[in-house]
């Protein structure tokens, strides 16, 4: 369990995070408040976007991320929540 707010995510662990997910997108929430106020609804963003996003803003980071035996969860959908639950019990 980890505050990132005031314990920033590294770019060591987000890049270990994006090698389980498949990309920075995947890690990339779009409900953020800025997503919007800065325009970025607009614009085509590239991995290395998202990735410094993440990297400069926390509530880029969609969240809750778990990480549970080399398998990643991210966000908190019902189906999502279920898995790490059960990743987590095993």
């Amino acid at each position: 369990m980890r505050e990132i707010k005031s314990h920033p995510i590294q770019p060591d662990e987000l890049d270990e995070m994006k090698q389980l997910a498949g990309s920075y997108e995947a890690l990339f929430s779009r409900r953020a408040m800025k997503y919007k106020s800065m325009g970025l609804k607009d614009k085509t963003l590239s991995e290395d976007d998202y990735r410094q996003l993440i990297l400069d803003e926390y509530t880029f980071l969609k969240r809750p991320v778990a990480v549970v035996a080399n398998e990643i969860f991210i966000g908190s959908a019902k189906k999502t929540v279920e898995a790490a639950k059960h990743a987590l019990q095993s």
